[in-house]
């Protein structure tokens, strides 16, 4: 018999006979062979095949299992050595989890397209799931996405529920896309048990081993009831953020600590014991990213903070368009990321990312980074393009790096005519319908991020049946006349699927017309909001002026 004393603030202590009983949980992983079709290939468990106590004291345990490739298994089994570690320390309610992949020089190649920890909680348990402040609800349970209680959609992971157990839910679409959120976001989510009130969180107090950078996204937790720890994911992206590790390359990466929080409330609280699970759930992860890089991991490829080096500097943007002075880089995201091209952090999955915000000022500091050379990237939100300083940055342990001021230079060729948008990186500023009735999520629905709502890609041809939408610059708004996403346009006739070509006319004063010759040579600029492969184009057009 195991037990776990669990405390909240209050030091309130529950005693649970065998948490194990509660969950189970389990690292995975897909991977595939050189020339296999797809990159979702195996699928398999990772399973140590040796145990080990590294530490053992009144205050830590620390234990490992690894699992060493077996060559004669070469194409059924991925070519990786990796260790599993589990951590507990006195007066922590829960436990840490990390490992460390390792690829040898010398072995085969292969691709990685997901890695991961999954926690699964009893279903008869849990019934409560929070991802963010806006996005919590009672769930349905996972025998309702089976039929004949469920009605598969156009892909698997989204579900109706035709005849849920809990008859509120009926009508309803699950799909645990719903949940997800960018890397920068994704910090603590779980579920919540009401009889006894306990708590289950994942928290991941830092995004440095995770792939494609602060905005890409991620799954969190979705009905089973599962919570996910991501690291390595093509969801979203596609082949592009899956690491290939080729013959002959040596690789290896930390992934974690990531921690698994327990938490409880008295049983006669007279407050909403998911609210108080949650504040506290929040509270914890400030906790464990203010103990970022931790201490008491045992591995030595884990860097602790003294071996760390650190990056300061000041962002500044030159547009002489806008300003004869510089602008400050006011909420800048700036990051330090493997050498690369202009815009290569947001396919870099094989090292890891440092990432933080500039201040109002343009200033910033990057803290806590792995010993290794980067690049200095950033974005600034407002402004068209990515910016890479040059230089090669190199951290050492204990180094303080004073970059000074940078300057980014946004890509222009001219004052702007016109802009459809904010260059954000987001689409939130464009029309998103509302979705098809019949296919709602209750919880989305007025919501901040309603763009999550299943089947709004159908949407766009029942706004526009006949021909794509055209936009009309100087009359038209882009809150009500620009579609968030471009998708396909399905013919009801044929039942062919056609790619929309949105069109831009432009329509304008005068004075704004004398902005350009009567036959003048423009450039257009179009940028994309996409985690998959942002990217700038310059069309060059001729624009004959045939009204005055």
């Amino acid at each position: 018999m195991c037990i776990l004393n669990l405390w909240n603030e209050c030091s309130v202590a529950i005693e649970l006979v065998c948490w194990w009983n509660l969950f189970c949980r389990y690292w995975d992983l897909v991977w595939s062979s050189p020339g296999t079709a797809g990159i979702f290939d195996v699928y398999a468990l990772i399973k140590g095949t040796s145990f080990e106590v590294i530490t053992e004291t009144e205050d830590q345990v620390e234990v490992s299992f690894t699992r060493t490739w077996d060559p004669s298994l070469q194409g059924k089994q991925v070519p990786l050595n990796i260790d599993k570690r589990f951590i507990m320390l006195r007066g922590s309610s829960g436990f840490y989890s990390y490992a460390i992949y390792n690829h040898p020089k010398d072995w085969p190649a292969f691709s990685l397209a997901e890695t991961r920890i999954a926690f699964k909680l009893r279903k008869d348990k849990f019934h409560y799931m929070v991802a963010s402040d806006n996005r919590q609800r009672y769930m349905p349970l996972p025998d309702d996405r089976i039929p004949p209680r469920g009605q598969p959609l156009a892909y698997p992971e989204a579900v109706q529920l035709v005849n849920p157990v809990e008859a509120e839910l009926k009508g309803e679409v699950d799909d645990k896309y719903q949940y997800s959120c960018d890397n920068k976001d994704n910090k603590v989510h779980g579920w919540i048990c009401t009889d006894p009130p306990v708590g289950f969180w994942q928290i991941t107090p830092s995004d440095e081993f995770r792939s494609g950078g602060p905005v890409k996204q991620n799954l969190t937790s979705h009905v089973g009831p599962t919570t996910l720890a991501m690291f390595i994911s093509a969801h979203y992206s596609g082949e592009d953020l899956v690491p290939k590790i080729g013959d002959g390359e040596e690789w290896e990466k930390v992934f974690g600590p990531v921690f698994m929080y327990f938490n409880t409330t008295p049983v006669d609280a007279s407050e909403d014991p998911k609210a108080s699970l949650w504040e506290d759930a929040k509270a914890q992860m400030m906790v464990e990213v203010l103990s970022w890089p931790y201490t008491f991991p045992a591995s030595e490829d884990y860097q602790k903070p003294d071996q760390r080096g650190y990056a300061t500097g000041r962002l500044l943007v030159q547009d002489r368009f806008v300003s004869d002075d510089y602008i400050y880089a006011s909420g800048a995201y700036v990051g330090l990321a493997p050498p690369g091209d202009v815009g290569s952090w947001q396919r870099e999955c094989k090292k890891y990312q440092f990432w933080t915000k500039a201040d109002e000022d343009g200033f910033f500091s990057i803290n806590n980074v792995l010993t290794g050379d980067y690049n200095l990237y950033a974005w600034v939100p407002g402004f068209v393009g990515d910016y890479r300083c040059d230089a090669t940055v190199s951290i050492t342990s204990g180094c303080y790096v004073d970059m000074g001021d940078l300057v980014f230079e946004p890509p222009r060729n001219g004052p702007t005519l016109w802009e459809i948008g904010v260059p954000d990186r987001s689409a939130s500023e464009f029309y998103v319908p509302d979705p098809n009735p019949k296919y709602i999520n209750k919880l989305l629905v007025n919501h901040p991020e309603k763009f999550r709502q299943y089947g709004l890609w159908e949407r766009y041809g029942e706004l526009y049946p006949d021909a794509d939408l055209v936009y009309n610059v100087g009359a038209s708004d882009y809150t009500k006349d620009w579609f968030f996403a471009q998708v396909t346009r399905q013919q009801h006739i044929s039942r062919n699927h056609m790619a929309d070509q949105v069109q831009s006319r432009r329509r304008g004063s005068q004075r704004n017309l004398q902005v350009a010759s009567r036959d003048c040579l423009c450039h257009l600029l179009r940028t994309s909001s996409s985690g998959e492969r942002p990217e700038i184009g310059a069309d060059l057009f001729k624009w004959a002026d045939r009204e005055g």
